[in-house]
């Protein structure tokens, strides 16, 4: 109401760590954990098994990470941010899982993103769509 009798429209953006958005941060935190503790036993111990499919899980585990702190934070920067690190995450489950499929060779362990995240109840393919579409509800009709 402050707003309005200043003549500013009031500011309808939700923090993306807010409300729901706490328990979206919550899954993406142990998404990020469990996916860097299995890529960093996977590089470790096996890196000449699948090197292409541990770097990819690697990289999904450092995508966790950037998706985690930017929606906790939530100002326009993260916003930004959270964006671009769940697209990213989007389009890399399905191509990796895509490829985990057509090119099974490549993908001879689990990784994070392989046959969709089914190593993980498919929660990698679930949760950039839940993210994005967090994103989107939370911006309160600013993008």
């Amino acid at each position: 109401m402050p707003e309005l009798l200043r003549g500013r429209a009031p500011d309808r953006t939700q923090s993306t760590g807010a409300g729901p958005g706490r328990l979206l941060v919550a899954v993406y935190a142990v998404l990020a954990l469990a996916a860097t503790g299995r890529s960093v036993m996977q590089l470790v111990t096996a890196f000449d098994v699948a090197p292409v499919a541990y770097l990819l899980s690697a990289l999904a585990a450092l995508i966790y990470i950037v998706a985690t702190i930017a929606l906790a934070r939530g100002d326009a920067t993260s916003r930004r941010i959270a964006w671009l690190a769940i697209t990213t995450e989007l389009v890399g489950v399905l191509v990796v899982g895509l490829a985990s499929y057509l090119v099974p060779q490549a993908f001879p362990d689990k990784t994070v993103w392989s046959h969709f995240g089914s190593g993980y109840g498919f929660v990698p393919l679930v949760l950039p769509v839940l993210g994005l579409w967090w994103l989107a509800r939370s911006a309160g009709g600013r993008g």
